[in-house]
């Protein structure tokens, strides 16, 4: 597949993370952490309610963590760890201009829910800490293992990937994607003017055919990264925010059902015309 693998691990990682996975190299650890967000996905999908913020969000869970700097802070570590890890990798194979694209894609979703998004928020409500906890444990552990496999574990040969189709196919795809998340973000913060915190009918764009129209955005992202990539920790992250977010959707779609009346029919919670 055109990837060779790198000889050193980061001597941070082999110091600090391979102990908590029983890990001796990079490529157990990345095994053994990538099959962790494969049973965090199937788990998602167990659970028996709402992850407690936004619509659904419980005191019962903790005090409320200002959003803005709830996503602050939480969304950093997918972004700031990557880097880390490319500026203190020991033999790195970030050297290749692939690894640069497909670890560019990851943490260019992180720097704008990090650095960009949190700025725009428009809500009052804040996040109870159970779920801003878990939230920045979960980037946490995606900035280690996504930074481990492009900075430093696998080295993917410019020659041979950079004239694979699905490469420049699933670049295209997370594009429309982030284009789809960002515009539905920005039609939905359209909604609250004046302090409103209220909820309406979104409408308009992707809106006219699902419910959640940013979550759709971000899973189509999440797939090209892991088709342009075509590594397991971008299937299984890719995996993990289907499963999340298609989740959470149909509970947005089940409430809008409840609350508006009027609420279009035809409409569907996360796929077009299907689901």
């Amino acid at each position: 597949m055109g990837l060779l693998k790198t000889l050193n691990p980061n001597p941070l990682i082999k110091r600090y993370v391979y102990p908590m996975f029983g890990a001796q190299n990079d490529m157990e650890l990345v095994h053994r952490m990538t099959l962790g967000i494969l049973i965090y996905a199937v788990a998602v999908l167990l659970l028996p309610r709402a992850a407690p913020y936004g619509r659904h969000s419980n005191r019962s869970f903790g005090f409320g963590v200002p959003a803005r700097l709830a996503w602050l802070l939480q969304e950093s570590p997918a972004f700031i760890v990557p880097f880390l890890l490319v500026v203190t990798a020991s033999r790195p194979a970030y050297g290749s201009i692939t690894n640069q694209i497909c670890l560019g894609l990851f943490i260019m979703h992180y720097f704008q829910r990090s650095f960009i998004f949190p700025f725009l928020i428009k809500s009052k409500q804040s996040v109870p800490l159970l779920p801003f906890l878990l939230a920045f444990l979960t980037c946490l552990y995606n900035g280690i293992l996504h930074g481990v496999y492009f900075a430093n574990f696998k080295k993917y040969d410019d020659s041979v990937w950079l004239w694979k189709p699905y490469f420049w196919t699933g670049l295209v795809v997370y594009l429309v994607g982030m284009k789809i998340n960002i515009s539905a973000d920005s039609a939905l913060r359209a909604l609250r003017v004046d302090g409103d915190n209220s909820y309406k009918i979104p409408r308009g764009g992707m809106f006219e055919y699902v419910s959640c129209a940013n979550y759709f955005g971000e899973i189509i992202e999440m797939w090209g990264y892991a088709l342009c990539s075509c590594s397991p920790p971008a299937v299984a992250h890719a995996l993990f925010t289907t499963c999340f977010l298609a989740r959470r959707a149909t509970q947005h779609h089940q409430w809008y059902l409840k609350k508006f009346d009027d609420y279009p029919p035809e409409r569907k919670a996360i796929l077009p015309f299907l689901l």
